[in-house]
């Protein structure tokens, strides 16, 4: 099993420990590029497929780096709706 599998093997199963950081690293090798741009977007990122040009935004997760469960959730969707996985 290649480490990508890896990855979204682990997001699919929807682990409470999921960081941002891995989040970024598998939308990565998808072919997701992140996007923030402006001196306002804060800590609002942008995911855009370089394939399909689809997004994916959600908010960095802060104090600590692990995403919520519902993120979770709505980024398997999308990519599954993208035909990602």
């Amino acid at each position: 099993m290649s480490k990508k599998e890896k990855q979204i093997t682990r997001l699919l199963s929807k682990p409470k420990d999921f960081t941002f950081d891995e989040l970024a690293t598998l939308l990565s090798t998808l072919g997701y590029k992140k996007d923030n741009k402006g001196k306002t977007s804060g800590s609002r990122v942008a995911f855009v497929s370089q394939r399909t040009a689809d997004v994916i935004r959600l908010d960095k997760p802060h104090p600590r780096n692990i995403l919520k469960s519902y993120l979770i959730i709505y980024v398997i969707n999308k990519l599954k709706e993208n035909g990602d996985i």
